[in-house]
């Protein structure tokens, strides 16, 4: 095979990152929305080029099952047609790879043929400082070798296995960057020369953090595929298509990449093997939960990273990274409550002992705080679950076996408390989530919620903790 048909085979397979802002599909030209939808399904579905099905008369429209496969693929409502929630789909940072098998796979489903790969860190950015962007792909290939035998040995002067470097929009690999926040980065599969590399376009704002785009985050996700990852479907792998932003602190590798990188090279040496997160489901009948809470009337269920959103007008159940909200918020939040009057949440963080106020998309200014700011002993280090009634401005704290009862109009602990759950709310056990809706109050332990009526102060319904999500 010719070194340009090599090329061209690559480059079918590369990674990139494109990023739009949203679109609102009643304000944006009709025929702007199609040329999106369009560019979108060539790039990334193998829609062919210049056939134009909205101008056909008859005949069957191409476009249309394109658009049913893309949303067949993203879990979203398979209508074929551009609406709102398929636009935003696609506008939304994603990697370019194509999602259809036929571009994602190649014969023989390329992989490196040994273990031992070498890789080189060409260039550097200016953006960031050299020993950051060393620590970022160190930590990102350790990524891959912490679950499988492959190894990874830098080299300074000569052609690796791996290459990677900054670029500058056009760099002599038929695929030009486009400057800030388009193509943010591209990758080449398993193979000689090009193959392997990555690319990184130098006009990012890359960085360590939750600001711009994170370099660990990316180039992880670049090095699955320089190692022969497809993407995957699950919203929370990390070869899911589409970028989005986690605390290189708390990453850990979802089970559904580990499964994935370990079917091409096999399991690591270690004598116990490593697992990883798996993205929560909500019809999933042993599905339990860290924290809810209402906001505007929506409710949000708290899941590791993640985050259930179901309004109360809408049948589907939305899925997302906690981080897409409130980037330099944690995962692993253990209570929330909603304070209807002052228009916030109040967010706890297990074992950290601290809590955070948010106020729409953003967090208050001086959060966090410690909880013993709100009146709790220092011996109390987290907080289970929480609930603000809205009729008395009590708040109500619930640790272990007990429960305290916070003014939020003097702001401070009510006298007498703690005080034993069982005696005041029954047998509801510990409490992992609480939240009221409708004068109600619904308490959650494991699998199984309990409907609280406070004013004849006793249970009236048990139900399973998926209930909400019309399953």
């Amino acid at each position: 095979m010719t070194r340009m048909k090599v090329l061209s085979l690559l480059l079918l397979l590369y990674v990139g990152i494109s990023s739009a802002f949203p679109v609102d599909p009643e304000k944006e030209d009709e025929g702007k929305n199609i040329d999106l939808v369009e560019t979108y399904l060539q790039n990334f579905y193998n829609l062919e080029k210049d056939h134009r099905p909205h101008l056909r008369k008859g005949g069957k429209n191409h476009l249309a099952e394109k658009l049913k496969e893309m949303q067949e693929f993203f879990g979203l409502q398979v209508t074929g047609k551009p609406d709102h929630d398929t636009l935003e789909m696609m506008n939304k940072p994603r990697c370019g790879v194509p999602d259809v098998e036929q571009y994602v796979f190649t014969t023989g489903n390329p992989k490196w043929k040994k273990n031992n790969l070498t890789y080189r860190i060409v260039n550097y950015t200016r953006k960031m400082r050299q020993t950051d962007v060393d620590a970022a792909i160190q930590k990102a290939l350790n990524v891959w070798s912490s679950v499988t035998p492959l190894t990874f040995q830098k080299t300074k002067d000569k052609i690796a296995d791996i290459m990677i470097s900054f670029e500058y929009r056009d760099h002599k690999d038929n695929s030009p960057f486009d400057g800030p926040d388009g193509q943010l980065a591209h990758a080449f599969q398993p193979g000689e020369g090009l193959g392997g590399d990555v690319h990184l376009d130098d006009e990012e704002a890359w960085t360590k953090d939750g600001r711009g785009y994170n370099l660990f985050i990316v180039v992880a996700h670049e090095l699955g595929h320089s190692l022969g990852l497809s993407h995957s479907n699950d919203p929370g792998a990390l070869m899911y298509p589409n970028y989005a932003y986690t605390d290189p602190k708390e990453f850990r590798l979802p089970q559904d990449d580990i499964d994935g990188i370990q079917a091409i090279y096999g399991q690591s040496n270690d004598a116990v093997q490593p697992t990883g997160p798996t993205t929560p489901q909500a019809c999933d009948p042993n599905l339990t939960f860290d924290a809810i809470t209402t906001l505007r009337g929506e409710m949000m269920f708290f899941k590791g990273r993640y985050m259930l959103r179901k309004h109360p007008e809408r049948s589907e159940t939305e899925l997302n990274f906690i981080s897409l909200f409130w980037p330099n918020l944690p995962s692993g939040i253990q209570a929330a409550y909603e304070n209807i009057e002052r228009d916030e949440i109040l967010l706890f963080k297990g074992n950290e002992d601290k809590y955070w106020v948010v106020r729409g998309y953003d967090i208050a200014y001086g959060y966090p705080k410690p909880i013993y700011r709100l009146g709790f002993p220092k011996t109390v280090k987290r907080v289970n679950a929480a609930y603000s009634d809205e009729t008395t401005g009590k708040t109500y704290f619930f640790v272990a076996d007990r429960y305290w009862r916070y003014d939020e109009n003097k702001k401070s602990m009510d006298h007498g408390y703690p005080r034993k759950i069982i005696q005041d709310f029954g047998k509801i056990g510990r409490v992992d989530a609480v939240f009221q809706k409708d004068g109600y109050v619904y308490f959650f332990h494991g699998t199984t919620q309990f409907q609280f009526d406070p004013r004849a102060k006793r249970i009236v319904n048990q139900m399973k903790s998926i209930s909400w999500f019309n399953c």
